[in-house]
């Protein structure tokens, strides 16, 4: 009896601490998705997908909250047809905010932008809701994407309400492609260490940080996993909800740094070339297995269907996400 109440209460201190995660196209080390691919050695399952991965200026976990791949890409996908991205019921919307979705050629290091939902990402309007609205977005790959057998899929995510944080789940997918490369938005990193942009809480206003996101430098990728600056005009394939410019801020390197949880973090600095030295991952920051999440303030939502729109009352309170 004592077992069975010790796991109830587990069970549902995890939900207690959900935010938003993807479950298709399966996240690395995820085990909530349908289908789960062979860990590769030494790696667990990770119960902290849902979590932020940057928090009030602090690094708590690398990008994609893990640099080790599938040994298998989970999806094959082919250039410019229609996928879908799921996202797990239950989970606090802190009332929208900006999503974008991309890909990287070079193992991580750099993400091109193939579809945004700024400003509503999963409440569709202004919102003093924490409850998704939508739990799927639908999007066509951009037709000109190179082919390659690996490449990363990013979610990332800024939130509306609540400390400011930065959310991103990956997956590893293969893509059919015949173009040599492809131009778009370089993925926007906020709210996460020293070296980036903070994001404020939107208080009502849905084009905070549009600023951010509008100064995104044009990036190219190559199949061979190449990636170089631009100052060009983005693909017109790209699929965005939300329109952008591009300027010349110069590209961010996304490797060589060390994830602690003070916001003294050392930051490889921006450079055109992706850096390609090694990450520090200290022990207790390190975002692998748990036996369980610890539990937050947030209340979860009433769990809505895994459908591309579902309709949820707007009456759960908006929680405030707290590090432990």
């Amino acid at each position: 009896m004592l077992a069975k109440t010790v796991a109830s209460f587990m069970i549902l201190a995890a939900a207690a601490s959900a935010h938003m995660q993807i479950n298709y196209p399966c996240p690395r080390f995820s085990p909530h998705c349908a289908t789960t691919p062979v860990l590769p050695p030494g790696e667990s399952l990770n119960y902290n997908l849902a979590s932020p991965i940057g928090s009030g200026g602090d690094i708590l976990a690398p990008l994609c909250h893990s640099q080790t791949a599938w040994p298998q890409v989970n999806e094959k996908w082919t250039a410019g047809q229609s996928i879908t991205v799921k996202f797990a019921q239950g989970g606090a919307a802190h009332g929208g905010g900006h999503c974008e979705f991309s890909l990287s050629y070079d193992g991580g290091k750099t993400f091109v932008v193939i579809h945004q939902e700024l400003k509503y990402c999963f409440v569709g309007s202004a919102s003093s809701s924490n409850t998704a609205n939508t739990l799927s977005y639908t999007f066509n790959l951009p037709s000109d994407l190179p082919g390659t057998d690996h490449a990363v899929f990013a979610w990332s995510w800024v939130n509306a309400v609540g400390n400011r944080e930065f959310y991103m789940d990956c997956a590893d997918v293969s893509i059919s492609g015949s173009s040599k490369s492809f131009t778009g938005k370089e993925m926007t990193i906020a709210n996460y260490g020293s070296n980036y942009p903070t994001i404020g809480e939107f208080n009502g206003n849905y084009d905070t940080g549009l600023d951010v996101y509008s100064k995104a430098k044009q990036i190219t990728v190559t199949g061979n996993g190449s990636s170089s600056g631009s100052s060009g005009a983005s693909s017109s394939s790209a699929s965005y909800t939300a329109s952008t410019a591009s300027t010349s801020a110069a590209p961010v390197a996304h490797a060589a740094t060390s994830y602690g949880t003070t916001s003294g973090v050392s930051v490889v600095p921006t450079s055109s070339a992706p850096a390609t030295s090694a990450i520090v991952y200290p022990t207790t920051n390190a975002v692998t297995s748990v036996a369980a999440p610890a539990p937050t303030s947030d209340t979860p939502s009433t769990p809505t269907s895994d459908a591309a729109v579902t309709s949820a009352a707007a009456t759960t309170p908006i929680g405030r996400c707290r590090q432990a």
